[in-house]
């Protein structure tokens, strides 16, 4: 049997789908299956024992020919069924593209498939809830929470001291208010240092403002701005104390590796839809991230 997976982006998506991701293995041992995702995951998902292979879709535009035809001839390469996890106008469209009947059974949103997803309170269901509810359709009932201790590399490198506080002063460029204040992390890096826990500072390259802000207000801090991959994230939260972070990508990572965590969100995002979900996550939400106090995000930390 040969299965596509379709899982485009983002990043805090794209960890959430990785517990279906060993759901489907799971239901289909022997089956040859194919993930279809973009640049920014293909490494990581290299890593993951649940594909066979891992295809890059360029996301071609409509008049992209070129590009058309090149995704047209990998989604005809004989697929016996079609998960889309993406769910989203653009993996939508590629259903025609899988060419004439019989297509292979698709397991998303188009309407009239055999496996559609056609469940109306889709759009209010959290993440993790609607993709257990799409694979219900398809007869896979048992979905883990996502576990990406398979892409975890050795925290030693960074040769940090012990214990650790992960703080995470990132999220998406255009999305400002989804930002607890950089002065606020430099505050709880100060209260962590206070008491003896280093803080570890880990972001993308949009964040060595706000990395070298708090490594200057707090000394004792380590700013790892842009040193870290996918699977360095994992490993430093499987060693850490504690993580702290805002409404972001990083922070699925984190508590997809078991960390403890406590996510801040604005009015920008519901966590009722879209929170990682762990062992032990504390939610802390303010319609503005500015009302946030240091003092209430200190109370949820546990570091034994």
């Amino acid at each position: 049997m040969k299965i596509l997976v379709i899982k485009l982006g983002a990043l805090g998506d794209f960890v959430q789908a990785m517990g279906p991701a060993a759901a489907i293995r799971a239901h289909h041992p022997e089956a040859e299956i194919t993930l279809l995702t973009t640049a920014p995951f293909a490494e990581l998902a290299r890593k993951a024992p649940y594909f066979d292979r891992v295809w890059i879709d360029e996301r071609p535009g409509l008049f992209d020919l070129g590009g058309l035809w090149r995704l047209r001839q990998k989604l005809r390469d004989g697929f016996d069924r079609v998960y889309d996890l993406q769910t989203s106008s653009r993996s939508t469209r590629y259903y025609p593209l899988m060419g004439p009947d019989p297509r292979p059974e698709w397991s998303g949103i188009v309407p009239g498939v055999a496996l559609e997803h056609a469940n109306p309170q889709r759009n209010f269901m959290h993440t993790i809830d609607r993709q257990k509810d799409q694979l219900a359709v398809a007869g896979i009932t048992e979905v883990p929470l996502s576990d990406l201790s398979w892409a975890a590399t050795d925290p030693a490198a960074f040769e940090l001291p012990l214990p650790y506080l992960l703080l995470v002063p990132g999220g998406a460029k255009h999305r400002p208010a989804k930002r607890w204040p950089a002065g606020r992390y430099s505050q709880l890096a100060g209260q962590a240092a206070k008491l003896g826990i280093t803080p570890v500072v880990i972001g993308g390259p949009d964040e060595r403002d706000a990395g070298r802000e708090i490594a200057r207000n707090c000394p004792a801090a380590r700013d790892l701005i842009g040193q870290t991959s996918f699977g360095d994230i994992i490993g430093l939260a499987q060693g850490c104390g504690y993580a702290v972070g805002n409404d972001t990508g990083p922070m699925h990572l984190i508590v997809a590796a078991g960390a403890p965590a406590t996510v801040l969100y604005s009015a920008e995002s519901d966590p009722a839809l879209t929170q990682p979900r762990g062992t032990d996550v504390t939610v802390l939400q303010r319609p503005d991230l500015g009302d946030l106090s240091v003092d209430e995000v200190a109370a949820t930390i546990r570091i034994s």
